[in-house]
């Protein structure tokens, strides 16, 4: 296990993923996707990529979502991530979305969303149970991750993005360093003055209600998905106790929320931090996406 994970530490949590590289080696045990449209809104032609493990499964399956201020960042950043996933047995997709500033909230929601119901529309084609499939995500991504885990059935988020008939619920969310209150974000993060506009149409004075509306504090229900926070102490841009009001919220509400803590480390995770926080992604992903 240490061998095979030991690599994924070094890409999954970083704080932003490179915007170009070459494709990552894949293993002979690996089948590696790219380029494949999952929706078409505004005639945007988003794509994921895929990995899975070869064979006839069916395997449990997580969505992964980049960061970047909601405003930048690839899905080929999470390249090698995902191929490493389906080393460990699941099927594993990271999927492009809109952007703000042309694309402001809910678009990207909708976006994360309409991934979810495709990989269960096409859950057969890639060997997927629709039953078992998981999200997660750093910053922004990680953001996006824990929304889709508190409104699963709230219709207004849907959008049109396809595959109506599926159902965009998932079953466990990690979230890796995203916030969960925007109008709280303000003078403790050193860009949300620059960042949150942009995705909200306004800052806290002149868009406070869609500050609300974006924020997962204020969706948690006990229909939630179990959720892992992983969060450094000395986060700049998004401050720890983000991850402190939502696990909080969770448990009020009877959901299973953990929250791992890394003493000192900033946005961003590397060396001792970065295999802490994976080993306890893994974890989380195997006691609720694998079967016993």
């Amino acid at each position: 296990m240490a061998r095979l994970l030991a690599p994924l530490a070094l890409v999954l949590f970083v704080a932003a993923p490179a915007l170009a590289q070459k494709d990552p080696p894949v293993p002979d045990t690996v089948v590696f996707e790219k380029n494949i449209e999952y929706t078409n809104p505004d005639n945007q032609h988003l794509q994921l990529n895929i990995a899975k493990p070869k064979g006839n499964g069916p395997f449990p399956a997580v969505l992964l979502i980049h960061g970047g201020g909601f405003r930048a960042g690839t899905r080929e950043g999470y390249n090698t991530q995902i191929i490493r996933l389906a080393e460990h047995g699941y099927v594993a997709a990271t999927v492009s979305y809109r952007l703000a500033p042309k694309y402001q909230f809910p678009a990207a929601i909708h976006d994360t969303k309409a991934a979810v119901r495709w990989l269960r529309a096409n859950a057969k084609t890639h060997h997927i149970d629709p039953d078992r499939i998981g999200v997660t995500g750093g910053s922004a991504g990680g953001h996006l991750a824990q929304f889709l885990a508190v409104t699963a059935g709230v219709k207004e988020f849907e959008g049109d993005g396809g595959n109506p008939d599926q159902s965009s619920a998932v079953k466990c969310v990690v979230n890796v360093y995203g916030p969960s209150d925007f109008t709280k974000s303000y003078g403790k993060s050193v860009d949300a003055a620059d960042v949150l506009p942009l995705f909200l149409g306004g800052n806290l004075e002149k868009a406070k209600p869609a500050h609300i509306r974006a924020s997962p504090l204020y969706w948690v229900t006990p229909n939630a998905a179990p959720t892992l926070c992983i969060h450094g102490t000395e986060d700049k841009y998004v401050a720890c106790e983000q991850a402190e009001w939502i696990v909080d919220k969770l448990k009020a509400a009877s959901v299973e929320a953990e929250l791992l803590k890394l003493e000192g480390a900033g946005h961003g995770f590397k060396g001792k931090d970065a295999e802490t926080a994976e080993k306890a992604m893994i974890a989380f992903f195997d006691k609720h996406l694998k079967k016993k």
